[in-house]
């Protein structure tokens, strides 16, 4: 199979899985199977049926219908702390690489290192000691891990275009430091910005799963599916469907957002498209 053929399949592949997972979010917000918060002690732990195609827990409830809203948790606790560390990184980055080689930009690097020394399950950690814990904690332990990731990557983008000839003249303009971030900086470092952004979105995703996995996320009776797989590790050799269903859930989303970033870094990236067609240089 030729490098174009793999790359179209796993866009197609990618966006299926995402398209799948996102349309399960959106879908649950109008309509699932069953309720969520239910509980029905007689239809406990049931293997998949056609009234149940995913089987019922520990308290009978239909998982399908947790595996829908838990996609929904899980793709927002994701998506906001994505967003944060876009709102955020981003400016921080133009901002150091602007200023590259002087105090601030020492001073936004040292800081992305101090957060980058403590993982996103230590933060979560200490924000819950401080807030307890919840779904909007969660989303600012993973928040601001994604700060530093989105700063670092802006600033490696955006330092070689500073010494390219086309910002040198919009210098010579006239132009300040912070405009030319924005008119032209930041259009070209979007294609970078944009691959990053999906694969922070698939960790996100890990990280939210892992976070309530522990107990730190999203509470009950909100499904998770970090939780569910948590509910669910004593039951596996009784009721292995409990398990597998958020476990899939979970498999399925992140590689889909991987194979989505893959193709996505493949297209925008020009050296690539030029090796893919043989007319890079050797």
């Amino acid at each position: 199979m030729t490098r174009p053929s793999s790359l179209r399949l796993g866009l197609i592949l990618g966006l299926l899985l995402t398209a799948l997972a996102l349309g399960a979010a959106l879908l649950s917000w109008v309509w699932t199977p069953y309720g969520v918060t239910g509980i029905s002690i007689a239809d406990k732990l049931k293997p998949p049926s056609a009234a149940h195609p995913f089987g019922t827990d520990h308290f009978g409830r239909d998982i399908l219908s947790m595996v829908m809203v838990g996609a929904r948790t899980s793709l927002a606790v994701a998506l906001v702390a994505v967003g944060i560390g876009v709102l955020v990184g981003v400016p921080l980055g133009l901002i150091a690489a602007a200023r590259r080689g002087g105090w601030l930009d020492e001073a936004i690097m040292r800081g992305n290192d101090l957060i980058f020394a403590f993982p996103s399950l230590v933060i979560a950690i200490l924000i819950t000691a401080a807030l307890g814990p919840s779904a909007v904690n969660a989303i600012l332990a993973i928040g601001i891990f994604n700060i530093p990731v989105f700063a670092r990557v802006t600033r490696a983008g955006a330092m070689p275009l500073w010494t390219l000839d086309y910002i040198r003249a919009a210098q010579v303009a006239g132009k300040g430091r912070a405009r030319i971030s924005l008119e032209h900086i930041l259009p070209n470092i979007a294609n970078l910005l944009i691959v990053q952004g999906t694969i922070q979105f698939s960790l996100g995703i890990l990280a939210e799963a892992g976070l309530s996995y522990v107990g730190l996320g999203a509470q009950p009776p909100t499904p998770s599916w970090g939780r569910m797989l948590a509910e669910a590790q004593t039951l596996v050799t009784v009721a292995p469907h409990v398990a597998i269903a958020p476990g899939l859930a979970i498999v399925g989303t992140v590689l889909g957002l991987n194979l989505l970033g893959d193709a996505l870094r493949d297209a925008l990236d020009p050296r690539l498209r030029l090796r893919s067609t043989g007319l890079g240089v050797a």
